[in-house]
């Protein structure tokens, strides 16, 4: 017996999980990225709210995943350059002059998300994912 669900349903149940911080837009992305991934593998996935909760992972920005998820995120993900006056290859600062961070240093944290799982980027932040999908 199976009880279909929809995308409201499933989001609002997300929402309402006490031991997660989904917020709206977060779990509306989130359940249709898995609503497309089903379509997609032409497959049933069974909503599970722990599961997901243990699987997913919402941050506001690529900069707040990688401070969570790296010790020093500023040494992962900088830049390297040569130096004009030196001609070795120095470390840049991972932001500009305005403190506004380089699209390079956003880049690789971008790729390394995708390279290592899902990343579902939506209005608000981004949702990321660090293994398959399918376990």
């Amino acid at each position: 017996m199976k009880t279909e669900m929809t995308t409201y349903e499933c989001a609002k149940a997300l929402t309402n999980d006490e031991c997660a911080a989904w917020t709206r837009a977060g779990a509306f992305a989130l359940i249709e990225y898995l609503e497309q991934l089903e379509e997609d593998c032409e497959m049933s996935i069974e909503f599970d709210p722990v599961a997901i909760r243990c699987d997913y992972s919402e941050y506001e920005s690529l900069i707040d995943f990688a401070e969570e998820n790296f010790m020093n995120y500023r040494e992962e993900f900088g830049i390297e350059y040569e130096n004009p006056m030196t001609g070795e290859i120095e470390d840049q600062s991972v932001t500009d002059c305005d403190g506004n961070f380089h699209d390079e240093v956003l880049d690789s944290i971008k790729e390394y998300i995708q390279d290592n799982g899902v990343l579902i980027e939506f209005d608000g932040g981004i949702i990321a994912h660090e293994s398959n999908p399918f376990g």
